[in-house]
Formats: structure tokens, C-alpha cells, sequence
């Protein structure tokens, strides 16, 4: 019997898989919005078809966002479909501490107090 290689992990998953700086920015982004989406619609207990009448979007949109498809939605689009739920999306940029050299994206959302930070390296 082999043993499993074991490889620690940047941090930053899309990384991790071979993106870019950019577009593993972009994606942690998408990513972060998809979620608050999908908890915003399950606390509200609302079946597919209701979600899609609040987004103006049909359902096999909404089916897409809940199984966790980013492609075909932009951050803007994902942005207002937040709004349209009634909520805040707040993006902060601001220098990192000397002691790093790449930044990190804080996405926080859905529960008070509940953040996840992901690493931009």
C-alpha cells in the first residue's frame, strides 16, 4: 500500500489550482458573492421559482447560482442581484502591513460576525 502525497496549501485555493494572481482575485470575489447569494436565499426559505422572481432571472438561473456555477454571472451582475435582495455589498481596498508582500481579499457576509479570509497570493 502507497502513501498519499500530502501538499500544504497557499491559502488561496484558485491559486492553488493554477490561476493567475488576477483572474484568482477575481474568482475568491465571484466566489465570495456566490456564497452571501446562496445564504441570502436559503435563510429565506425560498424554493427556486421565488428567488428567480425577486432576481428577474428564470429558474434554471437560480439552479445554476445554488449548485455553485459562477460562469456566465460577472461580480457586477452578482452584486446587484444582492442589492435587489436587500443587501449591502462593501468592498475595502487599502495597503497591506510592511510584513506582507501580497494583499488579501476578507469577504464577510450572511451571520453577524462570521468572515472568511482568503489569501491574494
Amino acid at each position: 500500500m502507497s502513501r498519499a502525497t500530502v501538499t500544504k496549501g497557499s491559502g488561496n485555493v484558485f491559486r492553488d489550482l493554477g490561476f493567475s494572481e488576477q483572474k484568482s482575485a477575481e474568482l475568491i470575489l465571484k466566489s465570495s458573492l456566490l456564497q452571501a447569494l446562496q445564504e441570502t436565499i436559503r435563510n429565506r426559505g425560498w424554493k427556486q421559482v421565488e428567488a428567480a422572481s425577486q432576481l428577474g432571472i428564470d429558474q434554471g438561473k437560480v439552479s445554476k447560482l445554488l449548485a455553485g456555477h459562477m460562469a456566465g454571472f460577472s461580480i457586477e451582475r452578482l452584486v446587484h442581484f444582492l442589492s435587489l435582495l436587500g443587501q449591502d455589498v462593501e468592498v475595502t481596498v487599502r495597503p497591506v502591513p510592511r510584513s506582507r508582500r501580497h494583499g488579501t481579499a476578507l469577504a464577510t457576509g450572511g451571520r453577524p460576525g462570521k468572515a472568511a479570509t482568503i489569501s491574494g497570493r
